[in-house]
């Protein structure tokens, strides 16, 4: 019999998600209780890091995957031409 994963289990899933929303939640509470010293005016609006993070990241994600159709290779591009 196989052993599985701990991760296979869907309680366990949903417990990490709990978890890491839980923890993102408290970093931006954290922030609004703490003095802001921003650099640029922006930086004052609440949890704008935490906006930031994430459109950069889905940003990176959106230009990764133009990059991927421009340099997508076939199948069998590395396969041996029968000539």
């Amino acid at each position: 019999m196989q052993k599985t994963h701990w991760l296979d289990e869907p309680r366990h899933v949903k417990l990490l998600w709990r978890l890491f929303l839980g923890a993102l939640v408290l970093i931006v509470a954290i922030g609004a209780l703490l003095p802001l010293h921003p650099y640029f005016g922006i930086e004052a609006v609440f949890g704008f890091y935490s906006w930031f993070g994430f459109v950069a990241c889905a940003a990176m994600i959106v230009v990764a995957k133009g990059f991927a159709l421009l340099l997508k290779r076939p199948d069998t591009y590395y396969r041996e031409r029968d000539d």
